[in-house]
């Protein structure tokens, strides 16, 4: 263009190039997350606490049944919780009280199983049937979240449930009507999950974490009770040790999943199988036989899958949303 005898060069305006190109927020939404090696140590430890946790629920349920002895990681967990306590009642406030009650009922009854499972199961076969919590978490949200999930995911959900036929072996010799405990304490725990999503959005981690286990001591009394025996001297430090671990172990996961995506840290927190794996076998000469390990593997795998999966929609969504926010209004 000539204007008052110079050459002007035309200049296509800036919403002409793609929001997703010009924008670094979304160009960082779009990128796979680091991950951070305090949040891989705190993985790690979760992974340690929950392994040596189930080999001391197992030595503890020769002489006490599994509910007295939830009951007990529910009372000295809640008072392992005393330093979040830094800012008095503050640390406790929540404007969805009767939530987490609902919440911690059904995961009372998901506690209740799984150290059920872990006093009566194998213990790699306890652990392993528990890793089946993500395929719950899948159907659930689809239930109650009114989540899309398409066909890469049924299919993962599919898979993850073949490799559960695989530990349970319906049918068989093998088959034991407490394998069926240990999946609705791995249902249980997929619902708690989803609802944690509710949670997080409006409550840190330490008041999640403060009032989940201070809740679990009056709902696990009642089963407590009815089952009630008085512990030896012997045991209770042995008790003590399991809410410490239990509220570490919880403590531990909440805070890795604040600094990393969770798919990207699944990975560390199945090391507690092979912890259990190999404390099962040193403490109580347990073996793992290949049925356990195949379909483990296969569970694992398909759990893997769900949690990538998830986090690459996720990652997409950040986009869209930042590049829909980025494109200039005219």
């Amino acid at each position: 263009m000539i204007f008052a005898g110079r050459r002007t060069r035309l200049r296509a305006p800036p919403f002409s190039r793609p929001a997703s190109l010009s924008t670094p927020a979304v160009a960082r939404a779009a990128e796979p997350t680091s991950l951070p090696l305090r949040a891989v140590a705190l993985m790690i430890g979760s992974a340690c606490s929950f392994g040596v946790m189930a080999i001391l629920i197992r030595h503890a349920s020769h002489s006490l049944h599994a509910f007295e002895i939830a009951f007990f990681r529910s009372l000295f967990g809640a008072l392992a919780t005393a330093p979040l306590l830094r800012n008095g009642l503050r640390s406790v406030h929540t404007d969805r009280l009767w939530f987490y009650v609902m919440r911690c009922a059904i995961g009372t009854v998901g506690m209740l199983a799984g150290f059920w499972a872990i006093a009566h199961l194998p213990l790699a076969q306890a652990i392993a049937l528990s890793y089946s919590s993500p395929l719950f978490v899948t159907i659930g949200a689809v239930i109650f979240l009114g989540e899309i999930v398409r066909a890469r995911r049924w299919s993962a959900v599919f898979a993850g449930f073949v490799g559960v036929l695989v530990i349970v072996r319906p049918g068989t010799d093998g088959f034991t009507a407490a394998s069926l405990v240990a999946l609705l304490a791995a249902a249980s725990t997929g619902t708690v999950t989803i609802s944690i999503k509710f949670l997080s959005r409006s409550d840190p981690p330490d008041t999640i974490v403060l009032l989940t286990t201070w809740l679990w001591v009056p709902l696990s009394l009642p089963f407590a009770l009815a089952v009630w025996q008085m512990p030896a001297s012997s045991q209770w430090p042995v008790l003590m040790v399991i809410g410490v671990l239990g509220t570490l172990g919880q403590y531990f996961w909440t805070h890795a999943l604040r600094l990393a995506d969770a798919s990207t840290l699944a990975p560390f927190s199945y090391l507690q199988l092979v912890i259990v794996s190999v404390l099962a076998w040193l403490v109580f000469d347990e073996t793992l036989d290949r049925y356990t390990v195949l379909g483990a593997a296969i569970v694992i795998g398909a759990s893997l899958y769900i949690a990538r999966r998830e986090a690459r929609l996720a990652r997409e969504r950040r986009v869209e949303t930042l590049s829909a926010k980025a494109e200039p209004q005219i």
